[in-house]
This record gives structure tokens, sequence and C-alpha cells, in this order.
């Protein structure tokens, strides 16, 4: 627990010295945009592993909504990036005869609802437009950015004068830290808000038939929970997808067929063709703050809550932590506000989208995965009615591509 002291004096926003940590893609994203927008800030951006323009290969795939495409592209990190737009969603329990609750982008007069893709083809460009920035300094006894690669940040403590210290081999005290480095569900500490959800979620990637419609992207509810396939972009080999399957814990992976997959998918939609390479298991659950701020201590992204993947909506939500942090960090120095101000407005201004999203995806997660007759009539009503009212149904699109505005 930290210890907060009051602090002798506010300071001021117009040179603070910025620790970010984790190098992720919300952490970076934060980096970038700071380093824009804060021109007289200094910030170090420390990560464990070595930050670089080309990252290690990783399995790991994304969904981002419209919002965050759109986020990324001012950034000038999206443009190269490869991705396969959704244009479609199907969502429907895995009973026969069911609704199937159609969201499309075309309804909503917009070019898509998001787009999947590999976790290196974000961080990668990210993390260029960062190194871009670093390297466009002047010399280096004048350089206010910073890449601390390699230097894990083992704690930090508060300063009486409200600074906090790192200890990242070397201690060294900023005016703010912000922590984006999060890591899995199952390897973090409790949070306030914390919930296991008794299921885990098999990801991993699988082959579509030419029959797969182009831009769809299907999530089934089933007894044990959600499935979803998400589009991937071709590779050498043709159709992909990404697979996110939650299962009970105690579900054996040889128990993960493809003959199974077909099955639990809507009959329009069993083009899957094969299920590539092993599945890998993470356990599912809630793990939130809160708040985000805790004296001058920022937690965003992962740091700050994990959510179960229904909907996809972790990195989005993250990205907008990031987004309004350095909105609110801005318009305090163009105020003369003083940080600590700066602060509270961003706490005030998170609380709206967070809080919907974290009852939204919980309350997906825990009301989609029961087997019971009046869970499964509960379900179909809901998909019904927002089948039934398209302005119901186009506010839920937006809040899913946008967040809460």
């Amino acid at each position: 627990m930290l210890d907060h002291k009051p602090l002798d004096a506010p300071l001021p926003l117009d040179a603070p010295r910025i620790a970010v940590v984790g190098a992720g893609p919300v952490g970076l994203a934060f980096a970038v945009q700071a380093a824009q927008a804060l021109p007289q800030a200094q910030i170090v951006l420390f990560d464990a592993r070595p930050i670089t323009a080309t990252p290690p290969p990783d399995p790991r795939t994304l969904a981002l909504n419209l919002g965050s495409i759109q986020h990324l592209s001012r950034l000038q990190a999206w443009e190269a990036v490869r991705a396969e737009a959704i244009l479609e969603v199907s969502v429907s329990q895995s009973e026969p005869g069911r609704t199937d609750l159609r969201l499309r982008a075309s309804e909503l007069r917009q070019p898509l609802l998001g787009a999947v893709l590999g976790y290196a083809d974000v961080l990668a460009p990210l993390a260029g437009a960062w190194l871009a920035l670093e390297a466009a300094q002047l010399p280096a006894q004048t350089r206010r950015l910073r890449s601390a690669g390699g230097q894990k940040v083992a704690g930090h403590k508060m300063l009486a004068d409200g600074r906090i210290e790192l200890d990242a081999g070397v201690a060294e005290a900023f005016d703010l830290v912000v922590q984006a480095e999060g890591g899995l569900f199952a390897e973090q500490a409790g949070k306030p808000w914390r919930r296991e959800y008794a299921q885990t979620a098999w990801v991993g990637q699988i082959r579509l038939g030419a029959d797969w419609p182009r831009g769809l992207a299907v999530e089934r509810f089933t007894r044990d929970g959600p499935l979803a396939v998400l589009p991937l972009p071709d590779d050498a080999r043709g159709r992909r997808a990404a697979l996110v399957w939650c299962t009970s814990p105690d579900e054996p992976a040889e128990a993960l067929s493809l003959a199974r997959l077909q099955a639990l998918l809507p009959a329009a939609h069993r083009a899957a063709t094969g299920i590539d390479g092993p599945l890998k298991a993470f356990p599912l659950g809630l793990n939130a703050e809160t708040q985000l701020v805790q004296g001058r201590l920022v937690r965003i992204g992962n740091a700050a809550q994990t959510l179960h993947p229904v909907a996809g909506q972790g990195l989005n939500l993250g990205l907008r932590d990031a987004h309004q942090l350095v909105t609110a960090l801005r318009e305090g120095v163009e105020r003369a506000a003083d940080l600590d101000t700066a602060l509270a407005r961003f706490e005030r201004r998170r609380r709206p989208d967070r809080l919907a999203l974290l009852a939204t995806t919980d309350g997906l997660a825990r009301v989609f995965a029961g087997d019971s007759a009046a869970l499964s009539l509960a379900r179909e009503v809901g998909l019904r009615a927002l089948q039934a009212l398209p302005p119901l149904r186009s506010a839920l699109a937006r809040q899913l591509m946008f967040g809460w505005r």
C-alpha cells in the first residue's frame, strides 16, 4: 500500500519527469502521444526486454475496435499494419433455433467495426514511432526522451515531496509514474475487484474454407462459455482466423477437436477446416483496480484491469486509458494547472467508460455461461430485444466500437 504524504507544493505541468513502465501497446501508445503532446516533458520508457522496431514473434492475436484504429492512425502507427477488417459480427447461442443477432458496419455507416491482427503487428509500428521520436532529438546531453529497455523495474516508493522513486538497478525519481505492465490474469496479484470465472480460454488459430464470408466474426455462447472466431489476414496457406474457445477448467486439450468446434458453430458458418497446432490455455477472471490514480502513480491497461475476453475489449479499454491520460496532462499545461489536478480530472473522466465496460464484460461472462433453462430463456429474450430494436442494437455496437462517450 502506498504511503501518501502531503505534497509541499503543487507541481506545475510545464516540464514533468514521467516514467512509463511497460513497452507493450498501451505503454507505447501513451509514450508516443505524450512525447508529441507534451514537448517539455522528460519521458523514460522502461521494459524488461529491449525496445526495438522489430519485436520478437508473438502468437497472440488482438481485436481492435474502430476507435482504437482511429487513435493508432493519428499516432501514425496504423497505415502499414496488416490486419483483417471486421465488417459484421454474428452473436448467438449454441442451442438450435436461437436468434442470430447481427451487428453490421454498413448499418452504422462506418467502413468497419474493427480489425484483427497479430500482437507483434500492433507493437512494431508503435515501437518504431517511439524510437523515431527518440532518434530525432538534439544531441544526447539535451535529450528528453529515453528508452530503458532491458531494465526491469523491481519496485517503487513514494517520496515526501510526492515524487516516486523507481528501483530499476539504479534509483531514479519521477514526478509521474505510468504503470502499463500488467501481465496475465493468472500471474497477477489480487486487485480490489477480483472474480474467477471458473473458465479457461483456449487460444490459437484455425483454417477457414472459401465459404466463410469475408469480414465475418462469430461470437457463439455455449453452455461452457463463449466461443469466438475472428478473421485474420490470409497467409501463404490461405484463409485463417483466430480462435478463442472458453470451456470449463477441467476440459482436456484432446477434447477440443475440429468436429466438436464445427458442431458448436452456427450451421451457416461451419467452414472451419482445421485447427493450426496446439491451443494454449489461459485461466479467466476479472481483476481490476477501483481507482487508476494513487498519488502520482497511474495504472492503465492491464495494470489497471484484466477482463474476460468476451467481446475482445481489453486492449481497446487500455488504449482509451492512455489517450485520456495524455489529454488530461495536456489540458493541465494549457490551463496552468498542477499535476495532481490533472490526474484527478483523468480519474473522473475514465470512471464512466471503465465501469460500463467492466460491468458489461462481467455480466456477459456470467450470464452467458450457465446451462439452466431460465438463463437460456433470459439470454434469448435479450438477443431478440437487440435484434428487434435497431436503436438499442446501434447503441451497443457504438459502445463496443468507441467506448462510453
